[in-house]
């Protein structure tokens, strides 16, 4: 199977590293027209600079700065075909105590996580249904499945709520014709967060870390691309609603 987007018009966000930029540069090397975008305006526009893409930067926290942001794609492209919800992440914490979390630091990982995902879901969709057609696909986590390595309770809270997510709008956006699914990776070493958690497990516990793979590797950022790419593809017009696990198998 081959997937081949010319001409398509897709919004990544979360794209100042990692898995996010991975996903732009395989919708790029497909042919598609990429929007990235990030908090960090540095990272994400040196990174669109270099490969040609267009770079948006805002707080997908903010309903308005998420619709402005759909606004600013319809004025420029015409329209929006594929919808990648890549921003997320831990925002620097580590996991502790759940009598030590305060409400700012709960918040923020939902605001990055889920809100983010709804708001810019809420734009795009209108804009999708215009034309009969959307792909929506969100990054959640093994941790939207099962508790999370990170021992951050708000990582895991958000996660789970965003495949709930996934499934809702689903239901309420499929009559449109517009999908909507979730890729769940597993560990990935994938920016500075990730780094510092595969360092803290030490020698030992890399190791059972990946003696509980059932392919014995960990996963890279392409990885996780490839299956979005499958999610956004035309191939899968009636697959709605499903969370694909990407984590080589977990024991």
């Amino acid at each position: 199977m081959s997937s081949h987007f010319d001409q398509r018009v897709v919004l990544v966000t979360g794209c100042a590293q990692g898995i996010g930029q991975a996903i732009a540069l395989e919708f790029q090397s497909a042919g598609a027209i990429v929007f990235v975008a990030d908090l960090d305006e540095r990272h994400v526009s040196e990174f669109a600079s270099r490969y040609g893409m267009h770079a948006l930067h805002f707080n997908v926290g903010d309903q308005s700065q998420c619709h402005k942001a759909i606004e600013q794609i319809s004025q420029q492209a015409g329209r929006l075909d594929i919808l990648v919800n890549a921003a997320g992440g831990v925002r620097g914490q580590v996991g502790g105590p759940v009598a030590q979390v305060t409400p700012s630091a709960w918040h923020a990982i939902f605001e990055a996580n889920v809100d983010g995902a709804f708001w810019l879901s809420q734009a795009a969709s209108t804009l999708m249904q215009s034309r009969g057609f959307g792909r929506i696909i969100n990054i959640a986590s093994g941790a939207g499945l099962r508790p999370s390595l990170t021992g951050i309770q708000a990582y895991t809270a958000a996660k789970h709520a965003l495949v709930g997510l996934t499934k809702q709008l689903s239901q309420d956006l499929g009559p449109l014709g517009i999908t909507c699914n979730a890729v769940a990776p597993g560990f990935v070493r994938s920016n500075p967060s990730t780094e510092k958690q595969w360092e803290a497990y030490g020698p030992e516990g890399q190791a059972r870390l990946i003696a509980g793979i059932h392919t014995r590797r960990l996963g890279t950022a392409r990885d996780i691309a490839h299956a979005v790419l499958f999610f956004a593809s035309e191939q899968s017009g009636w697959i709605s609603g499903q969370i694909l696990s990407v984590d080589g198998g977990r024991s």
